[in-house]
């Protein structure tokens, strides 16, 4: 089944931490995929001297994970450790380093960090050939700096609604089309010659050997874009993801169902999970991770949501086992067919921006407690067991998901490289 299982992973990695007026939460997810490339940092308090800065980046490897695990080990500290960075500190100064010098540092870092790791003996010698994207806040007492390499996100909700957000670096940029070009190469189905989806990322080292072409001169480049933000009271939390989550929900339908479920409970790893898990039944194929940053005026529990989110949870309990028990006179019916049956209905008070999905855990629960010996009929992924027609289906689907905006144009591209084969005779 090429890069998916038959099942998907659903265990999650989780952790938690607070300080600096912060509070966050994360979650991955291995989903469908055959292997989790995904990684992640999360550190309250850089050392050495910049005790009240945070630091947060997910990372989603490609062809590995080797590039993603050691970024997230080691790229703080290629970032704060270079003389860019620490430029303009002073022994004992209590001010920041400028912001100048804070956005030279994380470039120079990126650089650096690109360059060390083109040694190692398995990059080298492309026995290892993954690469990774990088998307980062770093977070001081008077700014955050946002960073994006690749197409992972950051968003930021400020005073109910989505303030700011980093763009995805995409080889069909004119930008960044531009730039590949420039280095001999071609942009082909949206993808750098035809093949890499990204045009920034870290490692990916066989785009990176142009000759008479500098770093950031190559077919994929490893310089981040950086963009800082003055904090603001009205600040409520940000979100760090992989496109694992972007594929399948936009910048405001995202944060809205971040924002309903922070109403309800406090507990960030959870909230995380209801993220991981809602954007799994949205139908997304790839690892998943998010890191949750709250500030202080993150939206708090309240009691009336918790009360609506109960009644809604209740409601979609003894309707499930309504559709079962009226449905087993002709047979136990597919869990597939219990999803279009409410999916039909007009539920009101369903997570914003996760809708049905948001509440998927709750329908299965119940749905296996009275079909203890249910089977993946009627599952996602399902049809791809049903021979070339299923799978052609499903890759339709996995390119409608991708690439929402262009996939007319994605899909016509694709089919004038075809050529139908001469009639015999």
């Amino acid at each position: 089944m090429g890069a998916f299982l038959d099942k998907p992973k659903t265990e999650k990695h989780n952790a938690h931490g607070a300080g600096n007026g912060l509070r966050y939460g994360l979650s991955s997810m291995q989903g469908w995929r055959v292997e989790m490339e995904d990684a992640h940092t999360a550190v309250v308090g850089i050392p050495h001297g910049l005790e009240d800065w945070s630091f947060f980046a997910v990372y989603d490897g490609h062809a590995g994970s080797r590039v993603a695990n050691y970024c997230s080990t080691h790229l703080l500290e290629h970032i704060t450790n270079n003389e860019d960075f620490r430029a303009t500190e002073k022994p004992g100064s209590a001010l920041e380093p400028s912001v100048e010098n804070v956005k030279s540092g994380i470039r120079t870092g990126f650089l650096k960090i690109d360059e060390y790791m083109r040694n190692f003996a398995d990059l080298r010698n492309g026995m290892d050939r993954s690469g990774s994207t990088a998307v980062g806040v770093m977070i001081s007492p008077e700014h955050v700096y946002f960073i994006n390499c690749g197409d992972s996100r950051a968003v930021l909700y400020r005073n109910g609604q989505v303030c700011f957000s980093t763009q995805d670096h995409k080889p069909c940029n004119p930008r960044e089309k531009e730039r590949i070009q420039n280095a001999g190469g071609s942009v082909m189905i949206q993808r750098v010659n035809g093949s890499l989806a990204v045009s920034r990322a870290l490692g990916d080292y066989d785009y990176k050997c142009v000759d008479g072409k500098g770093p950031t001169e190559q077919l994929v480049s490893p310089e981040p874009e950086v963009c800082e933000i003055l904090r603001a009271e009205e600040d409520e939390f940000i979100i760090l993801a992989c496109d694992g989550i972007w594929d399948v929900m936009s910048n405001e339908e995202l944060c809205e169902f971040v924002k309903s479920r922070l109403e309800v409970s406090d507990d960030l790893e959870t909230v995380c999970n209801w993220v991981v898990d809602t954007c799994l039944h949205k139908g997304s194929r790839d690892n998943m991770s998010i890191v949750l940053v709250c500030f202080s005026n993150a939206p708090k529990v309240s009691e009336e949501a918790v009360k609506k989110d109960a009644e809604l949870d209740k409601y979609l309990e003894s309707r499930v086992e309504e559709i079962m028990e009226k449905s087993g006179e002709e047979g136990m019916p597919d869990l597939a067919h219990v999803i279009r049956i409410l999916t039909a209905e007009n539920i009101p008070n369903l997570p914003p921006g996760g809708g049905l999905a948001g509440k998927r855990n709750i329908i299965e629960n119940v749905y296996t407690r009275l079909n203890p010996h249910r089977d993946n009929e009627g599952e996602p992924g399902a049809a791809e067991g049903g021979g070339p027609q299923g799978r052609l289906a499903e890759a339709l689907r996995q390119l409608r998901i991708a690439h929402r905006g262009n996939y007319r144009h994605l899909l016509e591209e694709l089919l004038a490289g075809v050529r139908p084969a001469p009639l015999p005779g």
